[in-house]
């Protein structure tokens, strides 16, 4: 009997994981949601990602031609850490990109930074 109940609340708390695991908590989502907003206001904004110099972003007032345009990025960067990766120092990938290693010479910070992958993800 007592292992039974043993077994019953392991399968209980395995159940309780999985539904945790499964959907994803609208407070997560909304969360993401926030931070893409905020990401925004930082890539938009001159005096930090000043991302609209050399990109074309919807919405985006005045884009630059240099880089290429912000579309699909979660299609051209399925893993996000990637994304992230370029955008800490996009000169590991390529060491003659005219992008500033924005994490590296710590123009963003890491949060910063953080919110600015969720916006351009999200494009």
């Amino acid at each position: 009997m007592h292992k039974f109940v043993k077994t019953l609340a392991a399968a209980a708390c395995l159940s309780t994981l999985a539904a945790g695991l499964a959907a994803p908590t609208a407070a997560v989502a909304a969360s993401s949601a926030e931070m893409a907003k905020e990401g925004k206001a930082i890539a938009f904004d001159r005096k930090k990602g000043n991302c609209l110099a050399c990109h074309m972003i919807a919405d985006g007032v005045s884009p630059g031609t240099i880089g290429p345009p912000l579309i699909g990025m979660n299609k051209r960067y399925p893993d996000k850490a990637k994304l992230r990766a370029q955008i800490w120092d996009a000169t590991k990938a390529n060491p003659e990109t005219a992008m500033p290693p924005f994490g590296r010479h710590h123009v963003l910070s890491e949060d910063e930074i953080n919110k600015v992958v969720e916006f351009i993800y999200s494009l």
